[in-house]
């Protein structure tokens, strides 16, 4: 079953195109990440998806509900931390609760809710005295009221300290392990790499590169670094490697050969090389592109060398 659907969808604002054609299909206790660069149409995505916003051509189907025609069962059934959220500075935590928990005729107390999210100490505060990130997490303890079938989150990781965004990542995990399906948007890319079974990569309000992370690695030319401790290194082994296809830079340091290569093809006939010289291997090593260098691989065509090499 599939979650979330959009087909053509379209948002214009004059001559300005925000999102264009995108064609999205999440399923079913999928936890997806859909990535960007600011500015590339990710909360306008939300915002038609939620209808805050109305597309300019397009479909797009939410639990199989129409977000227009279907907007109750929507918000009943899907918990949503909105883009720049923000609280109600004079309402203590407890009270933004309750108004959720009462619009959503749900049973959750805000006492649980907000010990979840790590603000059960601050729950009677007025929510005008939370720090940054104390809020967003306030949006996400919002957000699960009635325990959605789909959760969407707005860049849930901004403002976030290191605990925060942990705390946040373990609900993501929770949640899904109890059958929601999550979507949510981020440029916090290590986050994303850490809890996402799928990523789209929006640029310019085009979809460019959708999948698992290791396909979208495959999908453009990043370099990986592979290091080898030996007992010696043989005479003439770097020219043998510099050789090789896919090899784009080797360097030697004492017994340390490190060689980076760009694409996984590249990767086996290396290590093959150096087995079958008369050197021993002590120790091997591979550091694979960071999902940092798969996104911007693919939102400027740019591939970064292992920065430690």
């Amino acid at each position: 079953m599939t979650v979330i659907t959009t087909t053509d969808l379209t948002k214009q604002y004059r001559s300005e195109t925000a999102v264009n054609g995108l064609d999205l299909e999440i399923q079913d206790g999928e936890v997806y990440g859909f990535l960007g660069p600011n500015g590339a149409g990710k909360s306008t995505t939300i915002s038609m998806l939620m209808d805050y916003v109305r597309p300019t051509a397009g479909t797009a189907r939410i639990l199989g509900c129409d977000p227009r025609d279907d907007v109750v069962e929507i918000h009943q059934r899907v918990g949503i931390l909105p883009d720049r959220f923000s609280v109600y500075e004079r309402l203590t935590g407890r009270r933004h609760l309750n108004y959720v928990i009462d619009s959503k005729n749900a049973s959750d107390t805000p006492e649980e809710l907000l010990a979840r999210v790590g603000l059960g100490d601050a729950i009677d505060r007025q929510a005008g005295t939370y720090s940054n990130g104390m809020q967003q997490r306030l949006g996400v303890a919002m957000a699960l009221v009635g325990s959605p079938d789909l959760l969407i989150l707005d860049e849930p990781f901004t403002g976030l300290d290191p605990h925060g965004a942990r705390t946040i990542r373990n609900i993501v995990y929770e949640e899904n392990d109890r059958g929601a399906a999550v979507f949510f948007s981020s440029h916090v890319l290590g986050q994303v790499e850490l809890v996402c079974d799928r990523i789209g990569i929006l640029d310019d309000g085009n979809l460019i590169a959708e999948g698992r992370i290791d396909d979208l690695r495959e999908q453009v030319a990043v370099e990986s670094s592979l290091r080898f401790m030996l007992d010696h290194v043989p005479s003439g082994l770097d020219e043998t490697l510099r050789a090789q296809d896919g090899v784009v830079k080797v360097t030697e340091d004492g017994n340390q050969v490190v060689v980076v290569t760009r694409g996984s093809n590249a990767r086996w006939p290396v290590i093959q090389t150096i087995e079958n010289t008369a050197a021993s291997v002590v120790s091997f090593t591979i550091h694979e592109p960071s999902i940092e260098d798969v996104f911007i691989a693919h939102t400027t065509g740019r591939v970064e060398s292992e920065r430690s090499v």
